[in-house]
């Protein structure tokens, strides 16, 4: 039985999980390099607001530079970081896992690989998501989906069905719905044709998903990200596994159709909390921090050239994404124009 967790990466995932482990009795150990963060969560504990309503968990928070003084002994890691911190988290946390222990990529992008190059195919679990929620106030989450809308689904990286598999499901089933795959392969490339279609597009335009659904422009704009995706998965062999509750039935058709399924479905779950709900790579923008479109619609690109699939639309918008973390550009609507013109002219 696994005691001893740790959510590694307290952002808006991150917290998410910590809030309800904790509320659940598992009394996780909270790791964020945040500074302000951690401090308010050791002082005040976390609040969360979402649908449901509002509440404070106490939960036992410590600094990322405190981990070798504290030396724990972990049965499970959930890794939480952004992409691009993937490596060295997993190199800082490796030294704390136990022998048997696991560690759970619940993170956007293919991280999975990266993390059993450093501790083994054997303890890496896989998860593909959907959960909006957000952290610009330390030490207070907003939460924008429900316990219902909330969806993971997790998988071994070898397709089987282990005992400890769903031991993680159990621990889970306090976040939202759990859904075991033994194809989690397909489940995280399934999620990154939908981060490819919403995440990295509407962060660059400066849009909320409830806004840009309702502009023609944009979404045939996600459907051609979304159609590029898909058309590199398949050429990499990737067997899309159906995600975020859709059933085997409901991925069946053309591809434009499962992507326009996709779309549709990530908006119907925000539900009433629509209005509310900012993409992780526009929180980014926000910040002034680094997203992470170079692995969503900069890997599309990468995975592209090795199966010779032509993704000029994953590539304009990895190009604006680029310039607006150099200050060249602001996100906004204006920057349509210019994705639609570096596509066309790739």
């Amino acid at each position: 039985m696994y005691k001893s967790i740790a959510v590694l990466g307290a952002g808006a995932i991150g917290s998410s999980l910590a809030a309800d482990f904790s509320r659940a009795g598992y009394d996780p150990l909270v790791i964020d390099q945040w500074p302000a963060h951690v401090d308010a969560m050791k002082t005040n504990g976390l609040h969360v607001t979402m649908p449901e309503g509002a509440w404070t968990v106490p939960v036992r928070a410590c600094h990322i530079c405190d981990v070798s003084t504290l030396d724990p002994e972990l049965d499970v890691v959930f890794l939480c970081a952004k992409s691009y911190d993937t490596r060295w988290m997993t190199e800082l946390v490796a030294p704390c896992l136990k022998p048997d222990g696991v560690i759970v990529g619940v993170q956007n992008g293919l991280n999975n690989e990266a993390i059993a190059s450093i501790v083994g195919i054997t303890r890496v679990i896989g998860c593909a998501f959907e959960l909006s929620a957000e952290v610009f106030t330390p030490g207070r989450l907003q939460r924008n989906s429900d316990h219902k809308k909330a969806w993971f689904g997790i998988g071994e990286l070898t397709g089987r069905v282990t005992p400890r598999l769903r031991e993680i499901e159990s621990i889970m089933s306090c976040v939202g719905t759990i859904a075991v795959t033994t194809n989690i392969h397909g489940a995280k490339w399934a999620k990154l044709v939908n981060s490819s279609m919403i995440l990295a597009p509407f962060g660059v335009l400066g849009l909320q998903s409830y806004q840009a659904i309702e502009i023609p422009e944009v979404v045939r704009l996600c459907i051609r990200l979304g159609r590029e995706s898909m058309a590199v998965g398949a050429a990499l062999g990737y067997t899309i596994d159906p995600i975020f509750g859709l059933t085997a039935e409901e991925f069946m058709g053309s591809t434009d159709e499962i992507v326009e399924k996709l779309l549709v479905t990530i908006i119907r779950h925000h539900g009433a909390a629509a209005k509310q709900v900012r993409g992780v790579v526009l929180q980014d923008f926000l910040k002034g921090r680094r997203a992470e479109t170079e692995y969503l619609s900069g890997l599309i690109v990468a995975k592209g050239k090795e199966a010779r699939v032509p993704t000029p639309a994953n590539a304009a918008i990895t190009e604006v994404s680029r310039r607006i973390r150099r200050g060249v550009l602001q996100p906004g609507r204006s920057n349509l124009a210019l994705i639609e013109e570096l596509a066309d002219r790739s």
